[in-house]
Parts: structure tokens; C-alpha cells; sequence
């Protein structure tokens, strides 16, 4: 959809008039149903203002297309910026401008492309501009029909106006941003020229054949080069292969999904499977198959933790792949088209939010947003590892959105378990042993697990080295009782968590993900890190809000972090009703530790700051 589209002779003429933003609040208005913000219209009146600068070049055909705010079909990206033509050599082109405010910004080193800059009033995070403007620009490449049928190129740029470039050395152009600035130039401020040499390279020529409307009303379908890429970073990969109720799963929600493109008809699969039953497998086969059969597909997750982890065993060596927008956050869909996707496949459902957004005031509801935007919506989910006060996905929740959006439900399970070395019997007793739920499995007796407790934390981070230098598969990990401070996210020889003369810092903030560095063995990772993930062993810290007293396995939410969210807003609820704080704290800190001490598909070896639960655990499991 375009929000607004003519000639350069319009755009200019619409600037001229100052009627551009009120040209614009209107067809957005008109299209997708909102007001614009006030923030919004003031990035309007200066960046487009910048852009008729750029444009009010005679070398630049009048009869050049123009399209502002173009959101790319079935996803809620949004182009700026858009000039269509043909080139010398009669070549259609379109360039894709990303336009930003910023007037500085910071490199993150160890990030791939992601920056620092003031917004919001305040520093946040955020993709280089040139990633940006690359990635959509990948987009249209591998989902447009009309754009990979008539070989249209596209030309990405950003245009950073108010920001001055240094000479020597500026963040903008550090190297670890090279391979995405070469394809996606930069302009800054004082560079209004050369912006106009990149835009004559590919539009020097009218648009006489009308390409932006035809590229926004072409087809969705994936391309082959996308489809085939996709194929082989699965093929041969062994973390990847489906085994026996896996396979049967992952054969029924294919035909669910086949019959959603058919008929047109929204349906929604539940598979509930708890700690290794191999959900995150279907789902990657699930993402290769359905794109091959020409579906925009897209895993989802809360957490950009499973998201960074799959995409890097997928990718291998090559940083920047076609295959980084089919990973998507699950706060992507507010306001996405009805049936926008063909199949969201959504792991860790349990994880989801009410509301999106930095400051969770976007959208209305993750779990029907998702239904609302694909035909068939598939999502894997286990009720008991909902760690958060935030964490709002349930089986009940999803029934309740399905039936608003008029979706069939069909509901799954994975039952046979390849973690914790086919054990169902752990983790049962795992319940038992946190008093989560009564079961029949009082010892690990018979069971072929590697769990132990030990009387020091070093003894146990020993043990993770030596098993970590087998396959480095084995990490340490601890329970949120010990602060993070903002400032020490990244320095490795400050020690966030100190036991005696036991001393770790939490894992760093930067570089590779947790679960694959080879240097993240050094470090101790928490709920966020580790959720979704699995391990050959793992070893566990529980703190001093997991205790033993009176012959029962208590909680207490006091003994967590100030720098902990999972459980924000307890204390509120503690002031107004205390029981429900109690036991709505109480289910979370034991889900914490349940899904902590499930990441080990070998082994579990666990040290407790309280002497009686180590005692008991260990009583336990012998």
C-alpha cells in the first residue's frame, strides 16, 4: 500500500503548497483507519522538505515516480522514500530511501548492525540505517512477483540529514557495518549532491510504465533464490531432523496450512509440548517447506534470543542473509492487514505480551493480532514455562482470539521427549521435587540423566568447562537475584555475581548470542538468555528466592534484582492484594528454576545459595 504517489512534479507542487502533510495524514487516514501522531507529522515537514531539495534537480525527469510511506505488502514495514524510472540503458529502477533525524549516533561494538542513538527522549538501540533500508529492499526482492519477474532493480540508500559525518572515522562508516553500507549507501548532512548522483544512476529516465503501482499491487510470493536458500541452510543440518512424533506433528500442520491457502480460511493449530519435545525443529522445517511451496512464511518469538540463535546455526558464516526478515518479533503485527501472511509459525506462545511496543502500549493483544494476520497461525506452546509478569500467552487466550477472528482451532500435542535424554521421568520429578505438582516420581532412580548437586558453585562451573570442551553445548545459568548494572553490561572482569570467593559475571550484552559464543562459557546466563534454547548440560545457581524451610520449597520475590523485570509490578499487587502477589510470584519463580534446569538434553548440575534446599535436593536425587 501507498500511502501517497505521483510524479516529481507533483511532489514538488505538494511541497510548494504545504499541503504535502496534510496530503499524507488524509490517505492514511483514509487507508488505515488511524490519526497520525503529532511526532510523525513533524518528520514529515522536515524530511520531506530535505527530499524536495534533493529532487529539485532538472537531471532527475519530472515524470520520475514518487511514492511516500510505502508499506511493503503483507508485512508493517514502511519505506519512506521512493523515486521510480528507467536508466540509460532503459533498465527500470526504483531507489529506496530510509530517511532519519538523527544527529549523531554510537557504534555497538559486537552488535550486528545495530547502533546507538537519542530518540524518545532517551538512548536506544536500533538497526544501521543502511541494514534498514537494505532489508526492505530484500524484501520486495524476494516476495514481489512483479519485481523479480520484470528484473526491476532496487536501490537502497539512507539519508541521514541533520546528521554531520566526520572526516575520519565516524561510527556511520565503522567496519563492522561494511557489508551492509555498500550495498545500502549513506548520506549526511552537506551531501545533498552526491544523494542526487545515486538516484541519476538508476532514474534518469521517466516512469513511464508506472512501477510503484505495479510493484504495490504484484503478487506475494517468495522467490526461488529465497526458497532455495532457505532449503539448503536446513539440509544436513542434524540439530534440524525431525524425529517420530515430530514428524507426525509437523505432517498435520503442513496440510493445515495447505487447506488455509486453499479455501481461504483462517485456521489456528495449538501444539502444546513441554521442554524438548522439539517444537523449535518443526518450526524451522515448517519455515523451509511452506516457502518452498511459495507461502510468506515467518517464526516468531518474544524473546530475540531463539530468533538471533536460529538465524546464526541457519546462516553459519555469512552475517547478512536473505533469510534475517523471515525471523520476526512478535510485537510485529500490530495493525497488520487481515490474513497479511500465509502461516506465522510462533514459538515460546507462552511468552507472549498483552500490548507491543518499548513501553507495551502498542496494539491490543499479541496472541490475536498474530491470528488476525495469517491465514493459518501455528502456536507452540508449554503453559508452565510463563516466567514474567508480562507473559500473557495461553491455551485459553489463543481459543478466545481464534473465535473473535473466526479461525478453526486445531489442537496438538508433542509428547516424546529428546532433552534431558528421553527422560520424562526428570522432569516429573523435577514437579515433584519444586512442589509445582504432585507426581509419582519421588527419585531419579533408574533414570539415565546426569543430575547432581554440589557443595560450592566453582565445582559445578568446573564441571560445565570440562563437558564445554567436548562441543561447546554447556553453559552456566542462574536465577535473577543478583543486579546487572547498565553501565558493566559489557566489561567481562566485573563480576556481577560473587559466592564466597566464587565470582562470574552475567553474560555480556554484546557480541555473539549466549548459547553459541565460544567465550560465553566464562559467563552466567539468566531466564532471558537461555529460554528456548537447550544445551548438552547446563549448570544452575539457584538463589536466594528459591529456599527450603519447614519441610516445604518456598519463593520469595524480595530476593530478586531490582534489575529483574519478569516480575514488575509484584509489589503494586502485593500493597492490594497480597495472596495473589504470593502465588502469582510463587508460579513464576518455580517456572523459572523448572525451565533453568530443563535446558540440559545430558545433564544438570545445580548449586543452591540455601543449605537446606541444597540438602534436600540432594536427598532427593540420590
Amino acid at each position: 500500500m501507498i500511502v501517497y504517489d505521483g510524479k516529481k512534479t507533483d511532489f514538488l507542487r505538494s511541497i510548494e503548497a504545504d499541503s504535502i502533510v496534510d496530503e499524507i495524514e488524509q490517505s492514511i487516514l483514509e487507508k488505515m483507519g488511524r490519526h497520525t501522531a503529532k511526532s510523525e507529522i513533524r518528520s514529515w515537514e522536515n524530511s520531506l522538505k530535505e527530499m524536495y531539495v534533493v529532487m529539485n534537480d532538472p537531471e532527475i525527469p519530472d515524470g520520475a515516480g514518487v511514492a511516500i510511506e510505502y508499506n511493503i505488502p503483507q508485512t508493517s514495514k514502511r519505506v519512506d522514500f521512493m523515486v521510480s524510472g528507467f536508466d540509460a540503458q532503459n533498465r527500470p529502477g526504483v531507489i529506496i530511501i530510509e530517511l532519519k533525524q538523527w544527529e549523531e549516533l554510537t557504534a555497538v561494538e559486537g552488535m550486528d548492525a545495530l547502533v546507538e542513538t537519542f530518540i524518545h527522549q532517551g538512548r536506544h538501540r536500533l538497526v544501521h540505517p543502511s541494514y534498514q533500508a537494505w532489508s526492505y529492499a530484500q524484501l520486495i526482492r524476494d516476495y514481489n512477483q512483479t519485481a523479480q519477474e520484470e528484473n526491476i532493480g532496487l536501490f537502497p540508500c539512507a539519508f541521514l540529514h541533520n546528521y554531520k559525518r566526520k572526516e575520519q572515522n565516524d561510527p556511520v562508516d565503522a567496519e563492522q557495518y561494511r557489508e551492509y553500507y555498500e550495498d545500502a549507501p549513506v548520506f549526511t548532512k552537506g551531501q545533498r549532491e552526491q544523494l542526487r548522483a545515486f538516484i541519476k544512476t538508476a532514474v534518469c529516465r521517466e516512469d513511464h510504465s508506472d512501477l510503484l503501482y505495479r510493484i504495490d499491487h504484484g503478487k506475494i510470493r517468495p522467490s526461488k533464490s529465497l526458497q532455495n536458500t532457505i532449503a539448503s541452510m536446513l539440509k544436513g543440518n542434524r540439530e534440524f531432523i525431525m524425529i517420530d512424533e515430530q514428524k507426525r506433528v509437523y505432517e498435520e500442520i503442513l496440510d493445515a496450512s495447505r487447506r488455509c491457502q486453499k479455501d481461504l480460511r483462517k485456521r489456528t493449530v495449538i501444539v502444546q509440548g513441554g521442554p524438548g519435545t522439539g517444537k523449535t525443529v518443526v518450526a524451522m522445517n515448517l519455515l523451509s517447506e511452506l516457502t518452498g511451496q511459495e507461502q510468506l512464511v515467518q517464526y516468531v518469538t518474544k524473546n530475540s534470543a531463539p530468533r538471533d540463535v536460529f538465524k546464526l546455526k541457519l546462516k553459519g558464516n555469512h552475517r547478512k542473509s536473505v533469510i534475517d526478515n523471515m525471523f520476526k518479533s512478535s510485537g510485529n503485527y500490530v495493525g497488520a492487514p487481515d490474513n497479511a501472511v500465509g502461516t506465522l509459525l510462533v514459538d515460546e506462545a507462552h511468552r507472549l505480551n498483552m500490548k507491543s511496543g518499548m513501553f507495551h502500549n502498542m496494539g491490543d493483544n499479541q496472541t490475536r493480532e498474530i491470528i488476525h494476520a495469517a491465514l493459518c497461525s501455528v502456536f507452540f506452546i508449554d503453559e508452565s514455562q510463563r516466567v514474567t509478569m508480562d507473559d500473557a500467552g495461553s491455551i485459553d487466550e489463543i481459543y478466545r482470539s481464534a473465535a473473535v477472528e473466526n479461525s478453526e482451532v486445531i489442537p496438538m500435542e508433542l509428547q516424546s521427549q529428546f532433552r534431558c535424554n528421553g527422560s520424562d521421568g526428570y522432569l516429573a520429578w523435577l514437579d515433584h521435587v519444586l512442589q509445582i505438582r504432585e507426581t509419582a516420581n519421588f527419585d531419579l532412580e533408574g533414570y539415565d540423566y546426569d543430575f547432581r548437586v554440589f557443595d560450592t558453585p566453582k565445582e559445578v562451573y568446573d564441571l560445565i568447562l570440562e563437558k564445554n570442551s567436548l562441543t561447546n553445548r554447556a553453559r552456566m545459568v542462574a536465577g535473577y537475584c543478583w543486579e546487572w548494572p547498565k553501565d558493566k553490561r559489557n566489561d567481562t572482569n566485573y563480576h556481577d555475581i560473587v559466592i564466597g570467593d566464587f565470582a562470574m559475571s552475567w553474560n555480556l550484552s554484546e557480541g555473539e548470542p549466549f548459547a553459541v559464543s565460544e567465550t560465553s562459557v566464562h559467563e552466567i546466563g539468566c531466564i532471558h538468555t537461555a529460554q528456548g534454547l537447550e544445551f548438552d548440560y547446563v549448570g544452575v545457581i539457584i538463589g536466594q528466592d528459591m529456599r527450603y524451610e519447614d519441610g516445604q520449597v518456598i519463593t520469595d520475590f524480595h530476593m530478586r534484582a531490582k534489575t529483574d523485570n519478569s516480575l514488575k509490578g509484584i509489589k503494586a499487587l502485593e500493597k492490594t492484594d497480597p495472596e495473589a502477589a504470593y502465588r502469582r510470584a510463587d508460579e513464576l519463580i518455580k517456572n523459572t528454576y523448572r525451565t533453568l534446569m530443563t535446558r540440559g538434553m545430558k545433564g544438570c548440575y545445580v548449586y543452591c545459595t540455601d543449605a537446606a534446599l541444597r540438602k534436600y535436593l540432594l536427598g532427593r536425587s540420590s
